[in-house]
């Protein structure tokens, strides 16, 4: 995901628009686009910053407010695969997604490798 661009350039066009700049006229200029630039103005109006917003994960509160559940599950069912996991949560009233799992465990540092009861590959080393 590309950077943010920089406060710097953002104080830059949000000024020349109080001067009377249009959107188009200011964007053009500085080499943004129109809606950059007026999301930077009305962002200025309301908040009085042009800094950028955070970034990042913001729907794993509401995951890890079910973690002794997702625990519980994953531990009484190891061999179950994320879709199904999924699946399991959702009879319990826990809307996710796989991708949210997966980062779910990244974070609490819990594999989730099958071990020795998976099929052996016949081309691949094991």
């Amino acid at each position: 995901m590309p950077s943010a661009l920089s406060i710097d350039l953002r104080e830059r066009v949000v000024a020349a628009l109080a001067d009377g700049a249009s959107c188009h006229g200011a964007a053009a200029r500085f080499g943004v686009s129109v809606s950059s630039a007026s999301r930077w103005a009305a962002r200025v109006r309301q908040e009085g910053q042009v800094a950028p917003r955070a970034r990042g994960d913001r729907r794993s509160q509401a995951i890890e407010a079910q973690a002794d559940l997702i625990r519980a599950i994953s531990e009484r069912a190891p061999q179950l695969f994320l879709h199904e996991l999924c699946d399991a949560l959702a009879a319990q009233g826990v809307q996710t997604s796989t991708s949210g799992l997966s980062r779910f465990f990244a974070r609490h540092g819990i594999t989730r490798k099958k071990g020795l009861s998976t099929r052996l590959s016949r081309s691949g080393r094991t």
